[in-house]
């Protein structure tokens, strides 16, 4: 049993994929095979009920179950479109929850799923036992997986230029200061993500802005390039008037830590080696 479950787990991994935002994801089509259906009809209907635990937890299906439908070579030169899902974490789990119990697979996928979920958790009192580093890289990786959600939304809005279309954000919260203006007042390296050169409280500003540009665009139904990135504005905007109605530190105030979270993450990589090596 304890090789099947580690096999298992193993194969869990082998499908999972990570997005240019670093945020991981499984296709349905290929956990459909690693949970032991042989009939896509079939493992819809389970990923029909898991969507609906999602909305009744109160989350927004598109977030966790985007859809993203493939084109199929058929014989003879003909081509056929296929539904399949981008899913994450707790998506897996739901569908899993939502499976046939006596597949041994999708017992395994339960616990495997939810333990995943638990570790990408954290409590408030965890939090605030986090040293300044951990809790900027804790904050940076909501951040990422909210740009991700943000950049979903913003391209089903008709948004075809996400550059233009985050910069009229970090407009209205920066005073005008676009994704460039802030590198250079930072004096960060050519490309280098402002993001990763934020604190806590900059990158707190940035989630909210950001989750609450995703929930306007879908609450209030936006369409077209020009309305979407008028309400990023607005909300950047409303969250540096907030700031400053709150007697807070403008972002653009705030400084710069003397470490990107890139040389961070190197830094507790190369310290993690070590541990293993002794």
């Amino acid at each position: 049993m304890k090789q099947i479950k580690k096999d298992n787990e193993s194969a869990f991994e082998s499908i999972k994929h990570v997005n240019e935002y670093g945020i991981e994801f499984w296709y349905a089509r290929e956990l459909m095979k690693t949970l032991d259906y042989s009939k896509w009809s079939n493992f819809a209907g389970v990923i029909d009920k898991a969507k609906i635990a999602c909305k009744l937890s109160n989350n927004n299906i598109d977030d966790h179950f985007a859809d993203v439908g493939k084109t199929i070579k058929m014989p003879k030169g003909a081509t056929k479109t296929i539904d399949d899902y981008e899913l994450t974490r707790y998506a897996c789990y739901l569908i899993a929850q939502n499976g046939d119990p006596r597949k041994e697979t999708i017992a395994l996928a339960q616990t495997y799923f939810a333990v995943q979920t638990r570790k990408q958790e954290i409590t408030e009192q965890e939090y605030e036992m986090l040293s300044e580093d951990d809790k900027r890289l804790y904050q940076r990786k909501l951040t990422k997986k909210g740009n991700y959600s943000l950049n979903r939304a913003a391209l089903n809005a008709g948004v075809k230029n996400l550059d233009r279309f985050h910069n009229a954000g970090y407009k209205g919260l920066y005073n005008g200061e676009t994704a460039d203006d802030i590198a250079k007042r930072k004096k960060l390296r050519y490309r280098e993500d402002i993001l990763d050169n934020m604190g806590e409280d900059e990158l707190i500003a940035n989630l909210f802005r950001i989750n609450q540009t995703k929930q306007k665009l879908i609450r209030d139904d936006i369409h077209g390039e020009r309305d979407a990135n008028q309400v990023h504005y607005n909300v950047g905007k409303k969250v540096r008037e907030t700031i400053k109605e709150l007697g807070g530190t403008m972002p653009e105030e705030l400084p710069t830590p003397s470490k990107s979270l890139k040389e961070l993450e190197k830094e507790n990589k190369k310290i993690d080696a070590k541990k293993r090596l002794k």
